[in-house]
């Protein structure tokens, strides 16, 4: 089961980041999986997981912040720790629950290009929960709708227009923005 977890990357709504942690330790993290679990308790990594941690965060535009505390960051920052610790984990699968919920509109695309990035340049599959139907028509190849835990949609993103997004979620549903 270690094997399996350690290939699927996660991206947090609220990052789940050690905030008292430099942001290299926050990325590390995503090794545990490949490291021997004495040598990561005393925060000891092979220095080509330091390289490629340090490589993950020039991905993602915040190599300076690499020895900050990760509390000193801002909310998109944060999540671009995050993006980064889930790629030190090599997966072939990002799970991303509400990844842009907490950031605002700008923000909220900027981590979306980077996952979007990932799935086109890397070839990992992406699996992105989203609230917002603009990003799903931006981001979204494929469509999965659920409502009180049950299928109510599967199809394209332009399938799903104002009209379909009240059918599925109520009357009330509108776009935020």
């Amino acid at each position: 089961m270690r094997r399996i977890r350690r290939k699927i990357g996660m991206v947090f709504q609220h990052f789940n980041l050690v905030h008292r942690s430099k942001v290299i330790t926050n990325v590390l993290a995503g090794r545990l999986g490949y490291v021997n679990p004495a040598w990561s308790l005393l925060n000891r990594f092979p220095k080509e997981d330091v390289e490629k941690a340090i490589k993950q965060l020039e991905r993602v535009g915040i190599a300076e912040k690499a020895y900050q505390r990760a509390d000193e960051l801002s909310g998109g920052q944060q999540q671009r720790v995050g993006i980064a610790r889930a790629l030190m984990q090599d997966p072939k699968m990002v799970l991303a629950d509400e990844p842009v919920a907490s950031l605002d509109p700008v923000l909220a695309h900027s981590i979306m290009s980077h996952l979007e990035d990932i799935n086109k340049n890397d070839g990992v599959s992406v699996l992105c929960s989203l609230h917002f139907l603009d990003l799903v028509h931006r981001y979204a190849d494929r469509v999965v709708a659920l409502n009180e835990g049950k299928l109510v949609f599967e199809g394209l993103p332009k399938d799903i227009d104002d009209n379909k997004f009240k059918e599925i979620y109520g009357r009330d549903a509108e776009r935020v923005g």
